[in-house]
C-alpha cells in the first residue's frame, strides 16, 4: 500500500470519527456548489452596481469570479490534505496557531448569523409583493421557524431541499439567457428593436462612469460570491469528498462565466444599462422591458428561493462550525453533542435564536441597514477567504519542505495564485475603506475582535494548553 492510499484512508477515518452522517451525495453537493454561486447578490445587488458601473460591471465579476476560483483551488488542495467540516478554522488553527482556528471559525459564524438576519429580512420583503397584507415578521418568522426544522431532521434533508432551492435558481437563470439570446437573435418582444450588442458601448463607452467607479463595485461584486465557499463545510459529510469535492470545484468557472458574466452580458445587451437603478432586481426589469407576461413575478420567486437557500445554508454551516469550536475547547463543550439524527442540533438551535434577531430588526431597522449588515458579512466573508488562502500558502511550504504529504488536489500555479487572491482581497479592503457607506463594516469588525481578544484571554486564563500550537502532522507519520 502506498503512503497516498494510507493518508486517504486515515483522513476517511479523521472524518467519519467526527460522528456526522455522510449523508450527502454527488449530486447535491454538486448543488451546493452551484447554489453558493447564485444569490441575492446577483439578482439585486447588480442593479445598484448597474448604475455605478455600466458594462464594465461585467469585466468585474470575471476579475472577481478567477480570484474566487483561485480561492476555491487552494481550499480544494488543502480539503484533500485533509477533509474535515469547519474546514476554515481547523486548517487555520494547523497551519497560523490556536488563535487563528478561534478567530476563524467565530467570525465565520458571524458571517452567517447576519447574513440570515438579511436574508429573512429579503424574503419577507419578497412575500410582500404577492401578499402586501401580511406583517414582514410574520413572514419572517414562519421561514426561520420551517428552515429551522429541515436542519434538525437530517443532513440529507438539508441537502435535498438545498438541492431543489438551487435547481430553480440554475433554470431560472439559464431560462433568461436563453430568452435574452432569442431576443438578440430574432428581435422579437418589444425590446427586440433595441436589442443588440452594442448596448455594452454605445451609451458613453464600456466605462460610463470611469474606471474608479467601476473598481469600486468590487466590494458588491464579492457580496455576490460570498458562500462558494460553502463546499468546504460539506467535506465531513460528503459520501465520497476524494471525489465529489474536486468535481464541485473545477465546475466552478464555468458556473462563474455562465451565471454571472454570461446573464449579465446578455441583460446588458437587451436593455441598455442607463435603464437600471439602484433596488431594482436588473432582471425584474429585463423581464418588464422584454414584456413577458408575468416575468416580475416568477424572477420575485426565483430571488425568494435564492435568499431561503442562503438561510438554510447558514443555519448549516453555523451550527458546523459552533461544533468544531467546541471540538477545540474554543466554544461550550456542550454544542459538540450530536442529535439522534447526527446533527449539531443545540448550535444550530442557538445560531437560529441569533437570526431571529432579524425578525425583531423588521420593526425598528431603517431601510439602510439591510446594506449595513450585508457589508458586515462581507467583511467576515474576506477574513475567511484570507485564511484559507494564507493555510494554502503555508501548507505548501510544508510540503516543499517534506513535512507534509502532497495533496492529491494540488492548486495549478501553486502558492502564486494565493499570493495574487491575497493581494487582491486587501485591495478589495482598501476599497471598504474608502468608501463612507461601506467603511461601517470596519468598525463593526474592530468591536467584533476586541471582543474575540477579550473572550480569546478568558479561555487562556482558564485553560493554558488551549494556546499551545498544534503542529502539522509530520510526512513519515501519515505513511
Amino acid at each position: 500500500m502506498t503512503s497516498a492510499q494510507v493518508d486517504t484512508s486515515e483522513q476517511s477515518s479523521e472524518a467519519s470519527e467526527e460522528g456526522y452522517e455522510r449523508g450527502l451525495g454527488s449530486r447535491q453537493v454538486q448543488m451546493i456548489a452551484i447554489g453558493g454561486a447564485i444569490g441575492v447578490g446577483l439578482f439585486l445587488g447588480a442593479g445598484a452596481n448597474i448604475a455605478k458601473a455600466g458594462p464594465s460591471l461585467i469585466l468585474m465579476y470575471a476579475l472577481a469570479g478567477g480570484i474566487i476560483f483561485f480561492i476555491m483551488r487552494a481550499l480544494g488542495e488543502l480539503l484533500l490534505y485533509r477533509p474535515v467540516s469547519g474546514s476554515f478554522a481547523e486548517y487555520s488553527r494547523e497551519f497560523l496557531g490556536p488563535f487563528f482556528g478561534y478567530f476563524t471559525g467565530w467570525t465565520y459564524w458571524l458571517m452567517w448569523v447576519v447574513t440570515g438576519m438579511a436574508e429573512l429580512t429579503a424574503a419577507a420583503i419578497y412575500v410582500n409583493y404577492w401578499f402586501p397584507s401580511i406583517p414582514r415578521w410574520v413572514t419572517a418568522l414562519v421561514f426561520l421557524v420551517i428552515l429551522f426544522g429541515v436542519n434538525l431532521i437530517s443532513v440529507k434533508v438539508f441537502g435535498e431541499l438545498e438541492f431543489w432551492f438551487s435547481m430553480v435558481k440554475v433554470t431560472a437563470l439559464i431560462g433568461m439567457i436563453v430568452i435574452g439570446l432569442g431576443v438578440l437573435t430574432f428581435g422579437f418582444s418589444s425590446a427586440g428593436d433595441t436589442a443588440s450588442v452594442a448596448n455594452l458601448y454605445q451609451f458613453d463607452g464600456f466605462f460610463p462612469k470611469g474606471v474608479g467607479s467601476s473598481l469600486m463595485t468590487l466590494q458588491g461584486v464579492m457580496f455576490a460570491y460570498l458562500a462558494v465557499e460553502l463546499v468546504g463545510v460539506t467535506a465531513g459529510e460528503s459520501e465520497n469528498p476524494e471525489k465529489t469535492l474536486p468535481k464541485a470545484i473545477n465546475t466552478l468557472p464555468w458556473r462563474i462565466a455562465l451565471f454571472y458574466v454570461g446573464a449579465l452580458t446578455v441583460i446588458l445587451c437587451v436593455v441598455k444599462w442607463t435603464e437600471f437603478a439602484p433596488g431594482v432586481s436588473p432582471f425584474v426589469a429585463a423581464f418588464a422591458k422584454i414584456g413577458i407576461p408575468a416575468g416580475a413575478g416568477i424572477v420575485n420567486f426565483v430571488v425568494l428561493t435564492a435568499a431561503l437557500s442562503s438561510c438554510n445554508s447558514g443555519m448549516y454551516s453555523t451550527g458546523r462550525m459552533l461544533r468544531n469550536l467546541a471540538d477545540s475547547g474554543e466554544a461550550p463543550a456542550v454544542f459538540r453533542r450530536l442529535s439522534a439524527s447526527k446533527t449539531p442540533a443545540l448550535g444550530i438551535t442557538v445560531s437560529v435564536l441569533f437570526m431571529g434577531i432579524g425578525v425583531v430588526l423588521n420593526y425598528v431597522v431603517p431601510e439602510k441597514a439591510f446594506g449595513y449588515v450585508t457589508s458586515v458579512a462581507t467583511a467576515a466573508g474576506i477574513w475567511t477567504w484570507l485564511m484559507i488562502l494564507i493555510s494554502h500558502v503555508l501548507y505548501r511550504r510544508a510540503v516543499d519542505a517534506g513535512r507534509l504529504p502532497a495533496s492529491s488536489f494540488p492548486a495549478p500555479g501553486g502558492a502564486v495564485c494565493s499570493w495574487i487572491a491575497i493581494a487582491f482581497l486587501l485591495f478589495v479592503t482598501c476599497l471598504i475603506a474608502y468608501d463612507g457607506d461601506s467603511r461601517v463594516c470596519l468598525y463593526v469588525m474592530a468591536g467584533w475582535a476586541a471582543a474575540l481578544g477579550i473572550g480569546w484571554l478568558v479561555l487562556k486564563s482558564r485553560n493554558p494548553e488551549i494556546a499551545e500550537r498544534r503542529e502539522p502532522v509530520p510526512l513519515e507519520k501519515a505513511s
